[in-house]
């Protein structure tokens, strides 16, 4: 099990993304811009340092969200492997069956 201030950090980040999409979404706008200057794209580029590091996408972890476990989590499910298999098993997943052939 995660300690629960690596989960509270995992959602605080989650929520900085989502604060700060719009923002950097017109900075970046600026900065690909073709008719745009040197000095604006260098002052975007400054402007987009200036924003927290947290509200950066890549930061952001994929975690269980049953258990916090930060690998082998299936983004269909949001859930990591170890749980859905038994979840699976227990039949409490709509459509999905244990194979066998």
């Amino acid at each position: 099990m995660t300690r629960l201030a690596i989960v509270e950090r995992e959602t605080k980040r989650a929520k900085a993304v989502l604060k700060y999409a719009a923002k950097r979404e017109a900075i970046f706008a600026i900065i690909n811009s073709t008719s745009t200057s040197e000095e604006e794209k260098f002052d975007a580029r400054l402007a987009l340092q200036k924003l927290p590091r947290d509200s950066s996408p890549c930061r952001k972890r994929n975690r269980c969200a049953l258990t916090g476990r930060p690998r082998g989590t299936f983004r269909k499910f949001g859930i990591a492997r170890n749980k859905l298999r038994e979840l699976a098993l227990k039949g409490e997943i709509p459509g999905m069956v244990k194979a066998s052939w």
